[in-house]
């Protein structure tokens, strides 16, 4: 028998009394769970905070260059 077993068997029968079995309470496996979601939700929240820093885009995009007018080419052959 482990010491973890030994101390619950020890302290089991004290809180007899006062233990409702008609309640259901999470106990310390709830709060391990809770806290390791949370742990998880706030680092997927840090991750994307930076991921999210990394991203470059224009507000407004830049308007197209017009193309200058160019000089009429003469295509017929000299000679």
């Amino acid at each position: 028998m482990s010491a973890t077993q030994a101390a619950i068997t020890q302290l089991l029968p004290l809180a007899g009394d006062t233990f409702d079995k008609n309640k259901v309470t999470p106990g310390i496996l709830g709060f391990i769970v809770f806290a390791a979601l949370a742990v998880g939700v706030w680092a997927l929240m840090k991750s994307m905070n930076r991921h999210m820093g990394r991203v470059n885009f224009d507000e407004t995009p830049a308007p197209a260059p017009v193309p200058a007018p160019s000089a009429p080419a003469d295509s017929s052959p000299k000679g």
